[in-house]
């Protein structure tokens, strides 16, 4: 094991769980809400509101219930009605099924002395469906949530408040996410990060940054 690695930093959903896409999909199965419709209404919401709508969900600035309003109030121009959100969250998180190739790569990690951390952009409300999907608390001994913290990936806050808790410089840890501008976020603050694609290619570069 690498010293300069003193810990590992995750993310949840994408590298922890199966990919978002195929959730995202759910979404339009399930409540008729395609990808392009939903980033019209969260582009429409930005405009007017003048603050990403989601992004502000995920630091907990507003409620599940005002971000769907919004949304819904968007998406009635686009879709020619207006949809029925209700089950926007269980639909979601019910496409996510756990990763169990990077889970167990947690727990050898973990064996190996590593600290472990989880830093997730997430929803407050959505906490109790999420968290009862993966052994959270046998591997990571801090949770990072956006949407208890006020900031969000990729923010520098969110990074530095993550090393804070470890008590490590940005350079002792090793920051794992499925998307570029978080990994970019992370390197600009001089952690080490992977930038996970597939669990092959992020295993492999996960266990030669730790070696």
């Amino acid at each position: 094991m690498s010293a300069d690695v003193k810990a590992i930093i995750s993310d949840f959903g994408g590298v922890l769980t199966t990919p978002l896409m195929p959730a995202l999909l759910s979404l339009q199965d399930e409540i008729g809400l395609t990808r392009e419709a939903f980033g019209e209404a969260l582009h429409a919401s930005q405009e007017k509101e003048g603050v990403n709508p989601l992004f502000a969900l995920e630091r907990g600035e507003i409620t599940e219930a005002e971000f769907l309003r919004r949304i819904g109030d968007e998406l009635e121009p686009i879709l020619g009605h207006h949809p029925h959100l209700h089950r926007f969250r269980e639909v979601f998180l019910g496409g996510l099924d756990p990763n169990p190739e990077m889970i167990d790569l947690m727990f050898e990690l973990k064996g190996k002395g590593l600290r472990m951390a989880m830093l997730t952009n997430n929803v407050r409300e959505w906490e109790p469906v999420w968290r009862p999907k993966l052994p959270v608390d046998e591997i990571f001994e801090t949770v990072v949530d956006s949407g208890f913290v006020g900031c969000r990936k990729p923010e520098p806050e969110i990074y530095q408040l993550t090393l804070a808790r470890l008590d490590l410089p940005a350079e002792s840890c090793l920051f794992i996410d499925d998307l570029a501008p978080n990994i970019e976020g992370a390197r600009a603050l001089g952690l080490q990060a992977v930038h996970f694609q597939s669990n092959e290619q992020a295993i492999a570069e996960i266990r030669a940054a730790v070696s």
